[in-house]
């Protein structure tokens, strides 16, 4: 079991986490422990109901919001049950990456279940999208023994144009908190204003998040990649895809994603059953390299 403390990116709220283990099948549980009736809230593509900003999940009218950095860790490190308790309705942003959570979850200790684990194998290419011309936006599944994702982004700034533009990341050769998980989220000094005179964007600062002007970056300290605003994009689609609550046996790929887009396609595979089964794997030198290194007890 492990804390931490901080405050929530939009709300600006003080929230603690407390991370306890669960038992096999138990799956990732988010409980709201400062309600009068504490409230579990189970993480599923569709216990999501809002996607503006972050991934916000819901279950008996209580709320959590800000998901995606937390579950992102949980892919990375192969974790398949855990309870998640919860102060406030948002996650702490921390340092806007998902480093503080891997490092959390580790020092925790991760425990080797004595249960198969079960992966989702996508079996036929599933696709949305949204807009049209320049606007267009999209992203799909694609059947891929193993676990990769493949990002663009096209946000016509003079920072980000300077950095990497496109990213694949593959589980079975990379290494997520080496490669992925420092990536900070990020924003524009135009957009603040008007997110904060909607609420939004309280708690966050040049502390946790790579903040730009019509220019450049304004961090002292500059980027922690080259290719960070791209490699942030990956991090948060490992987070939504991972509100399916299990590991997916695929190949993700995106051009300008986000988190509504990401959901979306979480449903449109979900309802589809040719397009997927559920496997386990008796032999573990049959399992995709990379995700049998996150979990040796089968």
């Amino acid at each position: 079991m492990t804390r931490a403390v901080g405050v929530g990116l939009h709300s600006g709220q003080r929230v603690e986490l407390t991370l306890r283990p669960a038992a096999p099948d138990t799956g990732i549980v988010f409980r709201r422990v400062d309600l009068a009736q504490p409230v579990d809230i189970p993480v599923g593509a569709l216990s999501v109901t809002d996607t503006r900003l972050a991934s916000t999940i819901e279950a008996q009218g209580a709320k959590v919001h800000t998901v995606e950095h937390l579950m992102s860790a949980c892919s990375g490190l192969g974790l398949d049950n855990l309870y998640i308790d919860i102060t406030a309705e948002e996650v702490p942003i921390l340092d806007g990456s998902a480093s503080s959570f891997v490092f959390l979850l580790q020092s925790a200790g991760i425990e080797l279940q004595n249960a198969p684990k079960r992966f989702l194998r996508i079996l036929q290419d599933v696709m949305v999208s949204h807009g049209e011309g320049d606007q267009k936006k999209w992203a799909g599944l694609y059947p891929h023994h193993g676990f990769k994702l493949s990002f663009e982004i096209d946000f016509k700034h003079p920072a980000v144009d300077t950095t990497g533009q496109s990213v694949t990341f593959d589980m079975d050769t990379g290494h997520y908190s080496r490669d992925i998980a420092r990536a900070r989220t990020f924003g524009f000094t135009r957009d603040v204003e008007h997110m904060r005179s909607n609420g939004l964007a309280l708690g966050g600062g040049l502390d946790n998040a790579i903040v730009m002007d019509d220019y450049k970056v304004l961090n002292s300290d500059g980027l922690r990649y080259d290719d960070e605003f791209v490699k942030h994009k990956i991090l948060d689609a490992m987070g939504d895809l991972y509100l399916l609550g299990k590991p997916m046996l695929g190949h993700y790929r995106a051009f300008r994603s986000g988190h509504a887009l990401n959901n979306l396609l979480l449903r449109e595979l979900l309802s589809r059953p040719l397009s997927y089964e559920w496997v386990t794997f008796e032999d573990e030198r049959l399992a995709p390299k990379g995700l049998a290194q996150l979990s040796p007890a089968w």
